[in-house]
């Protein structure tokens, strides 16, 4: 089977590896690029918890500034696997989306335990800060990174994707959905993907392509991708 992935090839790169080995042609089109945002170095110290809703989140943290032992919140398996590589002792993790993460949340921490910190990127999907802060609960929102559409894909790879086009492609986000149809649509490739399954993170993702014709569209948690490959 010929997959796409369309993550950047740090986020990709167990993906590829996995896909690989279970004997499938994986392409890798990257359609957003992740940068450091100029956050303010301050002290971390009177925060009681941290949230992360994304690996990328805590990559670009300067994690020295923290006391390993804080409760963190985690949105997904990826994102607490890098809060441990981060060496984060006390993580707790959701099922790869902001709500149960939310509920998370809700469960395990009073907001009587003290200020909560929400690390993301600039764009989020939902304001987990502002349904938190309706409850009670002190946060503050840091943005430890930005996220920048690529412009344009090599012409090499357009050719050799148009000659074979995937069985299945996966998308992960808003952002990576608008990049995604700007691209195909510059380099004229709109009306390759009928025979093509769209694996989409959200509705709100999917919504955004849906003026392509799929062959299906299905919706998926971070974590799920290989499953996914016995829907079909």
């Amino acid at each position: 089977m010929h997959i796409l992935l369309t993550r950047p090839l740090e986020d990709s790169n167990e993906l590829i590896i996995k896909f690989k080995n279970l004997g499938h042609l994986v392409s890798h089109m990257p359609v957003i690029q992740i940068e450091k945002s100029n956050y303010k170095i301050k002290d971390y110290s009177h925060f009681k918890g941290i949230i992360f809703t994304s690996s990328n989140a805590i990559k670009f943290l300067d994690t020295k500034l923290f006391d390993k032992k804080l409760i963190c919140f985690c949105v997904g398996a990826a994102t607490e696997k890098k809060a441990l590589s981060s060496g984060f002792q006390n993580v707790i993790s959701a099922e790869g989306n902001v709500n149960n993460l939310k509920e998370l949340i809700f469960q395990n921490f009073n907001p009587s335990n003290g200020k909560l910190l929400y690390v993301s990127g600039e764009i989020i999907s939902n304001d987990l800060d502002k349904d938190l802060l309706s409850n009670g609960y002190s946060v503050e929102r840091i943005i430890t990174y930005l996220v920048k559409p690529v412009e344009n894909l090599d012409d090499k790879f357009v050719e050799k994707l148009k000659i074979n086009m995937p069985e299945i492609v996966y998308v992960y986000s808003q952002n990576s959905a608008l990049s995604f149809l700007k691209l195909i649509k510059n380099h004229n490739l709109v009306d390759f993907w009928m025979n093509t399954n769209l694996m989409c993170i959200s509705e709100k993702t999917s919504s955004v392509l849906n003026e392509i014709k799929w062959r299906k569209i299905f919706l998926f948690s971070p974590g799920e991708e290989e499953f996914l490959l016995y829907k079909i």
